[in-house]
C-alpha cells in the first residue's frame, strides 16, 4: 500500500510541484493565522476566505445544485413529512462528533463515502437532487454527508466550531416554525422556507429552535469552492489516513 506521501507525489506529478503547498502549510506544526472565532477549528487551510457566511449563489460551482433544491422545494417537504409520520424509524438521533442529542433527529442521504440506498425511496426527490447534482458534480465532500437534520422544540446545539475550513455547510430549509435560528460567527439569521443558507462552520456556530414544532433543513456539505481539485485529493486521502490511526485500523 502506497504511503501518504506517496499518494501526495502522484498528484504532485500530475498537478504540479506546489500544487499541494496549502496543504504542507495547514499540516505545518506552526499552523497559521486564523480568525478568532475559529480557534476550535482542527484544521484551517490558508487562503481560504475568512468569512462565515457565504451567498450561496454567488459560484457556479455551488449555484445548480441550489437552484435545484429550492426548485424542488414543495416535493422535498412533502416526502420528508411523510417519512416522518409514517416512518419514524428511519430516523436517529445524530451523532455529532460532539456529542449525540435526542431532540436533535437526522435522516441520511449520503454517509461514508456513499449514498445511503434506503433514502431512495423514502425521500426520492432531495436523494436524486444529491446523487445528479452533489455527487455526479463532486460537489459533495465524501469526508462528510448530507442529511436531513431535524431540532425538535426546545432544542439547542451549543456554540462549536467543527472540524476545518476546506468544506462548507448548506442548509436548505425544508420546514422552517417561528423561534428559529442560527448564529455563525456572531451574525444570526434565520431560515427562509424553500431557501438556502451557505456558512463556513470552522467559525464557532449554534442553532436553536424555540418553536412549537420540529424545524428541519437538509444540510450538505460540499467542498469550500476555493480549494482545488489536487487539494480536494490530498487532503482526502490525509483525513481518512488520520480517521483510521485513530479508529486502530
Amino acid at each position: 500500500m502506497q504511503s501518504t506521501e506517496e499518494r501526495f507525489a502522484a498528484i504532485r506529478e500530475e498537478f504540479g510541484p506546489d500544487s499541494l503547498q496549502r496543504v504542507e502549510e495547514m499540516m505545518n506544526p506552526g499552523g497559521r493565522s486564523r480568525h478568532a472565532m475559529q480557534a476550535g477549528a482542527k484544521w484551517i487551510l490558508p487562503g481560504i476566505s475568512q468569512q462565515p457566511w457565504h451567498d450561496p449563489r454567488s459560484n457556479p460551482e455551488i449555484a445548480p445544485l441550489v437552484d435545484a433544491l429550492e426548485g424542488a422545494h414543495p416535493a422535498i417537504r412533502r416526502e420528508h413529512e411523510r417519512t416522518w409520520r409514517a416512518k419514524p424509524t428511519a430516523f436517529s438521533q445524530y451523532e455529532h462528533y460532539l456529542t449525540r442529542q435526542e431532540d436533535w433527529q437526522s435522516l441520511h442521504l449520503y454517509r461514508d463515502g456513499g449514498l445511503v440506498a434506503a433514502a431512495a425511496e423514502i425521500a426520492p426527490t432531495a436523494f436524486g437532487i444529491i446523487r445528479d447534482v452533489a455527487v455526479a458534480r463532486n460537489l459533495i465532500c465524501p469526508l462528510l454527508e448530507s442529511h436531513f437534520s431535524t431540532l425538535l422544540p426546545g432544542a439547542r446545539i451549543a456554540p462549536h466550531c467543527d472540524l476545518w475550513n476546506f468544506s462548507i455547510n448548506l442548509h436548505f430549509a425544508v420546514d422552517i416554525p417561528d423561534g428559529c435560528d442560527i448564529t455563525v460567527g456572531g451574525e444570526t439569521r434565520v431560515w427562509e422556507e424553500g431557501r438556502c443558507l451557505l456558512f463556513d462552520y470552522s467559525f464557532e456556530h449554534h442553532a436553536e429552535n424555540r418553536g412549537v414544532r420540529p424545524r428541519t433543513c437538509l444540510l450538505v456539505d460540499l467542498w469550500h469552492p476555493e480549494t482545488t481539485v489536487p487539494e480536494r485529493q490530498a487532503l482526502t486521502i490525509l483525513v481518512t489516513e488520520v480517521r483510521q490511526l485513530l479508529a486502530g485500523t
